[in-house]
């Protein structure tokens, strides 16, 4: 997927939050950038209060921006919070994505190549 043109990030984020608020998994996700084919993706992700990304691999190199809420990105016994406007780097280990309120993050990642 390549844009069009600019992205309303922000609109994106309203409309995520809405269906994580009711979906069973409590999340929603979008991705604006990248796809098949594409070394760099940024995906838009909600969370509802409570809810999480499971444990998983970094398949590269990787940051999450915090545009809304408060989350923790746990990897073993290391977690790092964050909040609006915080930048969380993604560690190579297998890690997670909790959120303590109800969250938006964007996710930008590099693919190993």
């Amino acid at each position: 997927m390549t844009a069009d043109g600019p992205s309303n990030v922000e609109a994106q984020a309203r409309e995520l939050l809405a269906r994580a608020q009711g979906a069973p998994s409590g999340r929603a996700a979008h991705m604006l950038r990248g796809g098949p084919g594409s070394h760099l993706t940024q995906t838009v992700i909600a969370l509802r209060a409570g809810a999480s990304l499971a444990e998983h691999q970094n398949p590269g190199e990787a940051t999450v921006l915090v545009l809304d809420g408060q989350v923790r990105l746990v990897a073993g016994d290391q977690t790092w919070p964050g909040g609006r406007g915080d930048l969380i780097d993604v560690p190579a280990s297998r890690h997670s994505l909790e959120a303590d309120a109800d969250s938006v993050v964007m996710l930008t990642a590099v693919k190993r190549v």
